[in-house]
């Protein structure tokens, strides 16, 4: 009996410390809650760094991969939920203070959703708008000469950004040629994702014991219930599905700019363990993870060679200036993790590491974007560097020529040999 219980403590503390977020991330998210919302969280700007290129070398060309911006749930179902049971709850008298606060939450919820699934939202449009202008300003040489070529996934939410930011850049420079195009051909290439079989190794991992947290759902139903049990059975539904309803709630607040922490309706242990569990699933499913990195990467290999393709062409001399592609956060983590970017591709993390430490949330926001940025010299040689997220990111596998510019050749042979 003794060994028995020395057992059972033993994976009691087991649980517990696989559970919990390290010091730093823990950290960063309380730095400013709404970050819980990882792959939902509004894209932040930040100040711009630029390294000086080496001598000689001037930017001429632009390769670009974004995400579409800030976007409405793809259900208003949650939040129905919610409104359903406190609304049947007021009609008793049971709901507490707090209990009408987040009726009347989900309530704006639903009518801000307004029945369009998925749907961009004006923040969402905002966020391409700004990252077109900073682009611009930031690189204005590259826009001298030369085309502008917009390819966009067929989801509208990615058509309206492509809009957004194609607009703002047609501002800064009113005689910029432009083109703009979608199709199923395309669809294939750009809005790849993991594949069945990833998914649901990864889904088992997820659901067991190394994010196994126990969660106190009768006291977050004594939070907006006078009686919790008669909360309990007027939800009609399993207890979690009260929870993750608030969750999502939270999630997408600030895609419709409101301003206010809703991860308060919530006790801090049960958002990280949301958000850790959300973010180990897609390293999983999408970066170049020790489990199943080497499964997904050739996935991400047409895209990746499509934008050397491109690239190519205007090394050799084709009139574009860039080439921006608008798609999903699913292949561009993909993409950025088949380059071997840092934070993506490079550390290979295990599970239980990426379930610690992995920064999911500051590497694939709303908006998130990819620039490849091409410089040459005289000589007619080319170098690069990356900017995640507008930020220059290193390839740590790859040696770089000067702080993170790379030679072309060496980017392509590096890729070419995955």
């Amino acid at each position: 009996m003794k060994r028995l219980l020395i057992s059972l403590l033993l994976m009691t503390l087991t649980v517990g410390s696989y559970a919990q977020l390290s010091p730093e991330m823990d950290a960063y998210l309380r730095e400013f809650p709404q970050r819980a919302a990882f792959n939902c969280h509004s894209y932040e700007f930040h100040p711009l760094k630029d390294t000086p290129a080496p001598n000689g070398f001037k930017p001429f060309y632009i390769s670009h991969y974004g995400r579409h911006g800030s976007r409405s749930h793809s259900t208003d179902a949650p939040y129905a939920l919610l409104r359903d049971c406190l609304e049947a709850a007021q009609k008793e008298g049971i709901n507490t203070p707090s209990g009408d606060s987040l009726l009347a939450c989900a309530k704006q919820m639903i009518e801000f959703h307004a029945g369009m699934d998925g749907r961009l939202t004006p923040r969402g449009a905002r966020e391409h708008e700004t990252l077109a202008r900073r682009m611009y300003n930031r690189y204005p040489k590259v826009f001298r000469n030369g085309e502008v070529h917009a390819l966009s996934s067929d989801s509208p939410r990615c058509l309206v950004s492509m809009s957004a930011f194609t607009s703002s850049l047609r501002a800064c420079k009113p005689d910029l040629v432009m083109t703009w195009d979608c199709g199923e051909k395309y669809q294939r290439v750009i809005a790849t994702n993991c594949g069945t079989a990833i998914r649901e190794k990864a889904l088992e991992v997820v659901r067991g014991p190394l994010t196994a947290i126990p969660i106190d759902t009768m006291a977050i139903f004594a939070r907006y219930f006078k009686d919790p049990e008669r909360g309990k059975e007027l939800l009609g539904k399993k207890p979690k599905s009260f929870v993750s309803a608030i969750f999502t709630v939270a999630q997408f607040a600030e895609a419709y700019d409101i301003n206010e922490n809703r991860f308060d309706f919530l006790p801090w242990e049960a958002v990280t363990t949301a958000y850790a569990r959300h973010a180990l699933s897609f390293y999983l499913c999408q970066c170049n993870s020790v489990e199943f990195g080497d499964e997904r990467m050739p996935r991400a290999r047409p895209l990746v060679m499509e934008m050397v393709r491109k690239a190519d062409e205007a090394i050799a001399g084709a009139p574009v200036a860039a080439d921006l592609i608008f798609g999903h956060d699913l292949p561009f983590m993909a993409l950025c993790s088949y380059f071997g970017l840092e934070g993506y591709g490079y550390p290979r993390l295990t599970a239980e590491e990426a379930y610690h430490n992995w920064n999911g949330v500051k590497l694939c926001p709303f908006a998130t974007n990819l620039q490849i940025v091409f410089y040459k010299n005289r000589k007619g040689e080319v170098l690069v560097k990356f900017l995640a997220n507008e930020k220059e990111t290193m390839i740590p596998e790859l040696k770089a020529v000067s702080g993170p510019y790379y030679r072309w050749d060496d980017v392509k042979e590096y890729v070419n040999n995955k």
